[in-house]
Parts: C-alpha cells; structure tokens; sequence
C-alpha cells in the first residue's frame, strides 16, 4: 500500500515534529510517498531549490499513484485543501486527522461524506487508531 501523507507546508510548521511521528506509524504499515513532510529541515518556504511547477507535478504525481490520502487538517493550508479534492475526484479514499480544541474544521471538510475525518488528542490516539484502520 502507498500513502500519501499531506500536511501544511508554507502555511505554517509548528505541527513538523507531529508529522514526522505520524509518518513513522504510517511507515509501519505502507509505504509513505511524502516522508519529507515531517522533515525538519523543510521549512515554510518549502523547497526552494526546486521550482514550483516541478513541486506541483511530482506530488501529482506521488498522488496518483497513492492507494490513500491521509492528511493532518488541524493547521489550515491551501495545499493540502487542493490535495483532498484532487484525491477525491480521482476517487482515492482519504483520511483526515483533526486535533479539536485547537481550531475548527473547515465545513466543507466535516462536511463532505467522502472525507473520514478521525479526531485525536495524543499520538498515543493514533498509535492505537492507524493500525486498525490500515489492516487488510
């Protein structure tokens, strides 16, 4: 299985060392195509040695090629937003990470039965939820 991990970038990286631990229980279970989101070294500009428009085709691409989406949707960002839509009309099944309590999320995510929108507090929260949810 391939997973592609979506979380903010340019919007904001407070929640970097949150995505490197939810990649690695991921990682447990599938191949994650966008380890590189919970990188340290990836800043809010991104990567800068590469150009937009090479971003843009190779995480297409990355996304294609997915057998799921998961994405942490607690810090808003555009991007991301962008990546569930395209997951849905290529009709690549997409999970949602929300923390409550920390901001409200989006309506047209809650809303959207396509989106499973899983709430959690803790890293323990998915320690115990992804392995359940990515078992065959």
């Amino acid at each position: 299985m391939k997973i592609y991990f979506a979380g903010s970038i340019r919007a904001g990286r407070e929640d970097a060392e949150l995505y490197a631990k939810i990649i690695t229980l991921l990682q447990n279970h599938a191949e994650v195509v966008t380890e590189h989101i919970g990188s340290a070294s990836l800043s809010e500009q991104g990567e800068v040695e590469k150009k937009d428009s090479f971003i843009r085709r190779r995480d297409l691409e990355w996304l294609e090629s997915s057998d799921l989406v998961v994405a942490e949707v607690t810090r808003p960002s555009l991007g991301v937003g962008y990546e569930l839509c395209y997951a849905e009309a290529r009709n690549i099944p997409v999970l949602c990470l929300f923390r409550p309590g920390e901001k409200l999320l989006s309506a047209i995510i809650r809303g959207n039965d396509y989106f499973e929108v899983f709430e959690y507090s803790t890293i323990e929260d998915l320690e115990q939820f992804i392995p359940s949810r990515l078992a065959p």
